[in-house]
């Protein structure tokens, strides 16, 4: 006979089981009702006798803290009626008491105990929980003796389930809490222990962290753990400390091989991995983590091992022992039956098993090979060749010379450059001119080199330590050291630029446009300021100034959650700033710090990036060729209507959870079968600014503290509310799905998973890229983003939309100088949600087109305006905003447009001139054969032009050209002109006119 030995807690738990009178798992359920108007839960019981007051004695055992000052409402299950008489007794997190008057007798009745009243933003909600609503009658409370604070006797009504709206919103079975009582038993049955362990399975995720579930009550399983596996899984499972008599301060987990012991073979300790305690940051780099609990909290500790594919079935034992200082240490016994099966990809393929953990970890695309167009880095004495780019270096490690070979069309690289510096860059310090005293290379990559100086004069040394990468980014990370004590007058950073170089700018608080002569601007936390660009339409510069406690600040409306850490170097308590002056011809561009007092051997960390653009040459037949549909439909409707590309927003049938793109993936996966049997690609929506409420992996990210999700005040939708704890912000809600985010941290681990996410993608489901909106991670991270997507599917694309984050709000930020570091890896551009596109043709050019930067984009806001868009070859995205490109592509088929050569007007030599500053012409040339005149005007009223045509440069004779203007539907009426005759171009409109 088997014996069967109870624990206290055991005995404890069983007897709570008996007193709710029904095994706990059928005591918990779903129902079907309307949660908008009466919350996601609520307690179904019965009423078998009349009565004029029955009372319902819940022990609901409720997570949510104060449910005393929340709302109860009482219906007839029967009639739909809600039960106004009713009152309430004992309402604590353990236990309500609710007598109300029966109308249905027999009858169920359901009363509802988490109302929430949803107000505010549509996508940002505010959510409020009510307090409890005073509907009973003074009559009946007094004939019931209902008015004193304990609950009379009255009949029972029974209890028959504790309901949510549907299973994502249960709290069964791990935010099912614990009583008072359960947990002094349990820490009575164990009195010497500091700190409690219990096993959990992967299936059931810690959720809570100020209370235990009375899941744990009922197993009482402490040291023990096992589980199954497949061969070839990263299998995953928990271990929950709760810190019940003090705080447990750096926890550490440990581990031994598992061994069957009937064959000798295992599985090594070094498998193991506990993400709580430790990891592979964003940049590669392995780190500690510090585990700690506060007293009274408890804390998800994540462990997972890989089971060799070719390991033998059969059960493996071993021992992970936790200990922390000061406590006692505790060794959990671990079996693991591994199956015959060998699962696909380690388990990835089914998220529930939480084997995608291990993506947080991942080292994928860190490497320093080349991403396609860019070309090997050549480095000769000390000049550096790169795409369309060189640059030629002092001994003391900064640029001497930075050259452009792009020509103006930014279409072709030349051979002749264009010097970007009139000057050395310097960086000037208190101490005289600076004393070189070694210069090496110190790393030769095709994609990377990097170099090491060390220089100095009377007041510092100087530590130089720079890189130069093959898209055109320079990274410089510049440490002065104190030789004496002493006051500091100035140290800064000067570029001056050659003449024409400065002809536009943006950043620093200015909108794109030509540059100011004069600037002046300084530092401050409210603005998302940190870097300027001003350079030409094929030669430029981005610097962008940071030090060695850099963290990339949140944006897209939560920039004031976590805005720019000021640099201590560069901003010197509101000394430092940055002034742009006119010298002679050329601008100066000092980046200075200002006065300050240093000590003998206090470091100075003046760090900076400088972007040489254009990154590489614009290609205009992919600009004609790639024809976006921004919509989730048939893909017969959109491969008729002419689209090549489908981009696959959040929130629809396929790809319906934010960033989450894993819970549909085999409907997604027969979507794009389906488009590329028809020569299509699709693209998705998946950055990784925020995160659904839907991600399986959720809590356990959650166990990582605010290494993932950032901090905040909590609040929102109300899923979020009942089932994490605060410390969050929310962020974008869908009201259909109910899908609910909150905001990621920034640069994280995530951004491993994220990488491998996509690689699982590419892979398994057949994604031809990302559709971004708005950037959250790092220039690293789009790198690998680059090479993931390079690696398995060379067309893949990438587009980036931004909304216009000038404002208040979002620091007051320039999207294009916000993400320039990212462009050189993108395919087109969409700025942008809240633009003005009546903003003048030199903001264009800077903030929206992607010219400057060798890219193309789109317009967004309203559909743009088409005639000006056509002037920097961009259109506004079907089918939103009202937007039909059909009729414009079907004139570009017509045209012929892939195979002709865009010139702008911005190009001096430019074959057709309005001789006007604010009607313009772009031509797309076919030599010899015809030109199209794209003419867009910003007058204020119709302007009149008489094309300036240097007919030898279009290949045509003028005794023989027409000029013909196509009628395009709602574009423009058909029109003709001879050479030389007046064109009038309708206010804020213009014309497409072929000249052949």
């Amino acid at each position: 006979m088997k014996k069967i030995w109870i624990s206290l807690a055991g005995f404890l738990a069983i007897t709570s089981l008996a007193a709710q009178e029904k095994p706990l798992p059928s005591l918990y359920g779903t129902g079907s009702w309307n949660a908008d108007s009466l919350g996601n839960h609520r307690v179904v019981v019965s009423v078998d006798r009349p009565g004029d007051a029955v009372l319902a004695t819940m022990n609901w055992r409720r997570r949510d803290l104060n449910p005393e000052a929340k709302n109860l409402i009482v219906v007839d299950a029967k009639t739909g009626k809600r039960v106004m008489n009713v009152a309430r007794f004992t309402v604590n997190r353990e236990k309500g008491e609710v007598a109300f008057q029966p109308q249905t007798v027999p009858g169920e009745y359901y009363i509802y105990y988490l109302k929430n009243v949803m107000s505010g933003s549509r996508y940002y909600p505010t959510v409020k929980y009510p307090p409890f609503e005073e509907t009973a009658s003074a009559e009946w409370l007094k004939a019931n003796k209902l008015t004193g604070k304990k609950a009379p006797k009255l009949p029972a009504a029974t209890v028959e389930q504790y309901q949510a709206i549907n299973d994502f919103n249960s709290f069964y079975p791990m935010e099912v809490i614990a009583t008072q009582a359960e947990k002094e038993a349990l820490l009575k049955a164990r009195p010497a222990e500091k700190y409690i362990l219990f096993t959990e399975d992967r299936r059931f995720p810690i959720r809570m962290t100020t209370d235990i579930p009375y899941k744990w009550i009922e197993e009482d399983r402490h040291d023990t753990f096992t589980g199954t596996a497949d061969k070839g899984e990263y299998y995953t499972f928990q271990l929950g400390v709760w810190a019940a008599r003090g705080a447990v301060n750096h926890l550490k987990v440990d581990y031994s091989a598992l061994v069957n012991k009937q064959t000798g073979a295992s599985i090594p300790a070094s498998a193991f991995t506990c993400f709580n305690t430790g990891g592979i940051d964003v940049t590669g780099t392995v780190f500690e983590k510090d585990c700690s609990v506060p007293e009274g909290k408890v804390q998800a500790l994540w462990i997972g091992a890989m089971v060799p594919e070719q390991l033998a079935a059969g059960t493996y034992e071993g021992t992970v022992t936790v200990s922390a200082e000061g406590v006692e240490t505790k060794t959990v016994n671990l079996t693991l039956n591994v199956t015959e099966n060998v699962i696909a990809n380690h388990g990835d393929n089914e998220p529930w098993r939480h084997s995608r953990l291990r993506w947080l970890n991942s080292q994928i695309g860190f490497d320093d090979e080349v991403i396609a167009p860019y070309i090997p880095l050549e480095i000769k004495d000390q000049t550096i060749s790169l795409l369309g780019r060189s640059v030629t270096l002092e001994k003391t490690g900064l640029p001497s010379q930075i050259t452009s070979y792009f020509k103006e069309t930014v279409t072709e690289i030349g051979t002749s450059g264009r010097d970007i510096l009139a000057k050395p860059m310097a960086l000037t310090a208190d101490g005289g001119a600076w004393e070189n005293l070694d210069f090496a290379v110190t790393k030769r990559k095709p994609a990377t080199i990097g170099w090491h100086a060390t220089n100095q004069n009377s007041r510092f040394l100087m530590n130089l330590d720079a890189q130069i990468e093959s898209d055109g980014n320079m990274e410089y990370k510049i440490v002065l050291i104190a030789r004496e004590d002493g006051e500091i007058n100035d140290i800064a950073l000067q570029t001056e630029l050659a003449p024409g170089i400065a002809r536009y700018m943006m950043g620093l608080g200015e909108k794109g446009g030509f540059c100011p002569k004069n600037f002046d601007w300084k530092w401050s936390v409210e603005k998302n300021q940190d870097a300027v660009w001003t350079g030409d339409v094929n030669a430029g510069i981005q610097l962008r100034f940071y030090d060695d406690k850099y963290e990339r600040p949140l944006n897209t409306n939560f920039y004031h959650e976590k805005p720019l850490h000021m640099p201590v170097s560069w901003c010197n308590d509101g000394n430092g700033g940055i002034k742009l002056a006119t010298t002679g011809d050329n601008m100066l561009v000092n980046a200075y710090s200002g006065k300050r007092a240093v000590k003998k051997g206090d470091r100075l960390y003046y760090y900076f990036n400088v972007l040489v653009t254009p990154f590489r040459t614009i290609n205009t037949d992919k600009q004609w060729h790639d024809r976006y549909y921004h919509g989730y439909d048939f893909i017969d409707k959109t491969h008729d209507f002419g689209a090549t590309v489908v981009n696959i927003h959040h929130a629809t049938g396929i790809n319906p959870f934010i960033n989450y793109p894993f819970l549909r993936t085999k409907e997604m996966k027969a979507y794009i079968d389906g488009a590329h049997a028809l020569d299509m690609k699709v693209k998705i929506y998946n950055t990784v600014r925020e995160l659904s409420n839907s991600c399986v992996e959720m809590f356990a990210l959650r166990s990582l503290g605010n290494e993932i999700f950032s901090e905040g005040p909590g609040g929102g939708f109300s899923w979020l509310q009942e089932h994490l704890d605060q410390n969050y912000i929310g962020a974008w809600f869908v009201p259909a799905l109910k899908d609910a985010a909150i905001v990621n941290s920034g640069v994280s681990r995530w951004h491993n998973y994220y990488m491998e996410g996509l690689d699982w993608l590419v892979k398994n489901v057949g994604i031809d890229g990302l559709y971004i909106d708005d950037l959250a991670f790092d220039r690293m991270s789009m790198k690998r983003v680059r090479k993931i997507l390079n690696r398995t599917n060379p067309g893949a694309l990438i587009d980036l939309h931004s909304a216009n984050q000038f404002n208040d709000r979002d620091g007051f930020a320039n999207s294009a100088n916000l993400y320039l570091e990212h462009f050189p890896y993108l395919d087109r551009l969409w700025f942008g949600e809240y633009f003005d596109y009546d903003m003048p043709p030199e903001f264009w050019i800077v903030e929206v087109s992607g010219i400057p930067y060798g890219l193309m984009g789109e317009m967004l806001w309203e559909g743009g305006n088409k005639w000006r868009g056509m002037i920097y070859g961009m259109t506004g995205r079907n089918p939103g905003y009202g937007v039909d490109n059909r009729p414009l592509w079907k004139f570009w088929d017509e045209f012929g447009m892939k195979g002709s050569e865009m010139i702008g007007y911005w190009v001096s030599d430019n074959p057709v001139k309005t001789g006007k500053d604010r009607t313009l012409a772009t031509i797309y040339r076919k030599m010899g054969q015809k030109t199209l005149i794209s003419l867009a005007t910003w007058e204020d009223q119709d302007a009149e032009v008489t094309l300036q045509i240097d007919w030898a440069k279009l290949g045509l004779d003028p005794a023989k050209a027409t000029l013909h203007a196509p009628a395009i539907e709602n574009f423009q009426p058909e029109k003709t002109w001879k050479p030389g005759e007046t064109i009038t171009v309708p206010k804020g409109k213009g014309w497409l006119i072929v000249v052949e």
